[in-house]
C-alpha cells in the first residue's frame, strides 16, 4: 500500500512539472505561407507561391503573439531594390529597404508580449518593380481582411505613388530615384485612413492623358488595364478583383510638362488631351460602371495652365455627362496651388498631408459619410 501511494505520489509530481513546463515554455513558431494573405491592390501569386506587390501602396495584414515575427521578402530576379513599410498594432513605423533574389526575414519587434497586429505596405510603385512575399513566421499567426468599407481608387502619376516625397533617410540628390518614395503617406492614403476608407493606388510616376513628362507614350490609357502598369505586358489586371465607389483620376501635371530638354516637345494640345481624357472615363466606367468618378486638377500646375487643365477637365465632365445621364454626375475638384517642398519639385510628406486636408471633405461628400 506505502509503495503503491509513493508511485502515485511520484506520477503526480512529474505530471504537475510537466504542466508548469508546457505552461512557462515559448509558444510554438507557425508559417504563415504568402497564399493566406490577404493582398489589397494590385498582386500576382507567382510560380514559386510567393506573393508579389505590384502597386504603390499595396498591403496586407496579419496578426501574431509574442514579442516579435518575421517577414521574408524578396525582389524577383534580384536586380535593384524597393521598400516596405508597416504598422505596428494601428502606429505606423518605418521604411525597410528590400534587395535581392533570396528571401531575408524583416525582423518585427514589440517589446510587450502579447496579440498584435501587423499591416505592411508597399512603399515603391509598380515600375520599380515587385516586392515577393515568401512567408511569415511568428506565434499564432492568423492573416488579416480589410474590415468592410468604401473604396476609393485613387488614378495618377508620381505625385499619387508618393515619389520623391520622403527625403528623411536618403537625402534628395543622392540614391536613386525610389529612395524617396513613400506611398503610405502620399494623400491618397492619408484621405482613405481619414475616412476609414480602403484604397488602391493605380499610378505611374511621369504618365499623362495623352503625353507623358518626356515622352508620347505609352500613356496612362495605353497601361491602365496591364497588371503592372507595363505596355509589354501581356498579364491584364482583373478589374472584378474589387468595387470602388469613387474612383478617383488626377493626371495632366505631365502632359504639361516641358519635358527633360532633350526630346522634342511640341505645345500643349487641348484638344488631344480631352479627347484622351473622355476616353480614358469611358474606359474606366466600363471597368466600375457603378462608380462615383471624381476629376481633380494638380496643385503643381500653375499660371495659365493652370486655367487651361480645369478648362479641359470641365469638358471632359461635360461630356461625360452628357454620354451618361443617368449616372451620376462625373466630380471635379480644382486644387489650390502649392510650392513643394519635396524632391525635384514633388510635394514632401508634410505637403501630401495639405492636400490630403483638402481633398478630405470632398471625399467625405462623395462617400456621403
Amino acid at each position: 500500500m506505502k509503495f503503491r501511494n509513493s508511485l502515485f505520489a511520484v506520477v503526480w509530481c512529474l505530471f504537475c512539472l510537466g504542466c508548469a513546463s508546457s505552461a512557462n515554455s515559448p509558444g510554438k513558431t507557425d508559417t504563415l505561407p504568402a497564399t493566406a494573405l490577404e493582398p489589397f491592390g494590385r498582386f500576382k501569386v507567382n510560380e514559386s507561391q510567393q506573393l508579389e506587390l505590384i502597386s504603390s501602396a499595396v498591403h496586407f495584414g496579419f496578426s501574431f503573439e509574442g514579442t516579435e515575427c518575421q517577414v521574408y521578402a524578396s525582389v524577383p530576379g534580384g536586380g535593384g531594390h524597393g521598400y516596405l513599410q508597416y504598422e505596428l498594432d494601428g502606429v505606423y513605423q518605418k521604411r525597410v529597404k528590400v534587395a535581392g533574389s533570396a528571401a531575408v526575414p524583416i525582423l518585427i519587434n514589440v517589446p510587450k508580449a502579447g496579440k498584435h497586429t501587423v499591416w505592411v505596405y508597399k512603399a515603391t510603385e509598380a515600375h520599380t518593380g515587385p516586392i515577393a512575399i515568401e512567408k511569415i513566421t511568428g506565434q499564432n499567426l492568423n492573416s488579416l481582411s480589410k474590415p468592410a468599407a468604401p473604396l476609393i481608387e485613387f488614378i495618377g502619376n508620381s505625385i499619387t505613388c508618393g515619389a520623391a516625397a520622403d527625403s528623411s533617410e536618403v537625402p534628395c540628390g543622392t540614391g536613386v530615384y525610389q529612395d524617396q518614395h513613400n506611398a503610405y503617406a502620399a494623400y491618397g492614403p492619408v484621405v482613405a485612413r481619414a475616412l476609414n476608407a480602403n484604397f488602391i493606388l493605380s499610378s505611374v510616376s511621369g504618365i499623362g492623358i495623352y503625353r507623358n513628362w518626356n515622352s508620347n507614350g505609352p500613356t496612362m490609357p495605353q497601361v491602365y488595364e496591364k497588371l503592372d502598369f507595363q505596355h509589354n505586358t501581356s498579364q491584364r489586371w482583373n478589374f472584378s478583383t474589387y468595387t470602388p465607389q469613387v474612383v478617383s483620376i488626377v493626371l495632366g501635371t505631365n502632359d504639361f510638362s516641358n519635358g527633360d530638354g532633350k526630346t522634342e516637345r511640341l505645345p500643349f494640345d487641348s484638344t488631344s488631351f480631352v479627347n484622351n481624357y473622355v476616353k480614358f472615363v469611358r474606359l474606366v466606367k466600363s471597368k466600375y460602371p457603378e462608380a462615383q468618378i471624381a476629376l481633380l486638377s494638380s496643385a503643381m500646375v500653375n499660371g495659365n495652365n493652370r486655367t487651361i487643365l480645369q478648362n479641359c477637365l470641365s469638358a471632359v465632365k461635360k461630356e461625360i455627362d452628357a454620354a451618361y445621364p443617368s449616372d451620376k454626375p462625373v466630380a471635379v475638384h480644382f486644387f489650390r496651388s502649392m510650392q513643394a517642398r519635396g524632391c525635384t519639385g514633388h510635394p514632401s510628406v508634410e505637403d501630401h498631408q495639405v492636400l490630403a486636408e483638402e481633398l478630405t471633405p470632398f471625399f467625405r461628400e462623395l462617400l456621403n459619410l
